[in-house]
């Protein structure tokens, strides 16, 4: 699976999910640093990339239907200290090949993790 790493995430989530198999890049990486919100996931979409993010405004299924990206995942922390965000990344890393991530929103937070496909 491909993914691309928000610029609000640390690049070693990048690196984990390459360990794991996948293909990841950043957003630092292609030079997209303070994109727009419609800009990026048009560019994920293109790419054919799942978007790993900390932005909120990625939950509005209204703007941003899961069935038409390749899918969305957003880190929802209670703290955004990057130790944190790895931890909390090592927990949930092991479950994209287990679940339905291709074309869902999924919100990982601490202790949950939410999956939504407006299709449901």
């Amino acid at each position: 699976m491909q993914f691309k790493i928000d610029e609000n995430l640390p690049v070693e989530i990048a690196q984990m999910l390459i360990n794991a198999g996948h293909d990841a890049i950043t957003v630092n990486e292609q030079q997209m640093t303070g994109a727009a919100d419609r800009f990026l996931i048009e560019r994920c979409k293109d790419e054919n990339r799942v978007l790993v993010t900390l932005d909120k405004d990625f939950s509005d299924i209204r703007a941003y239907p899961p069935e038409k990206y390749a899918g969305i995942m957003i880190m929802r922390v209670a703290r955004q200290g990057k130790q944190h965000i790895i931890n909390v990344f090592q927990q949930v890393i092991h479950r994209i090949d287990l679940e339905h991530l291709r074309h869902h929103l999924w919100i990982v937070g601490e202790k949950l993790t939410r999956i939504h496909n407006s299709n449901y």
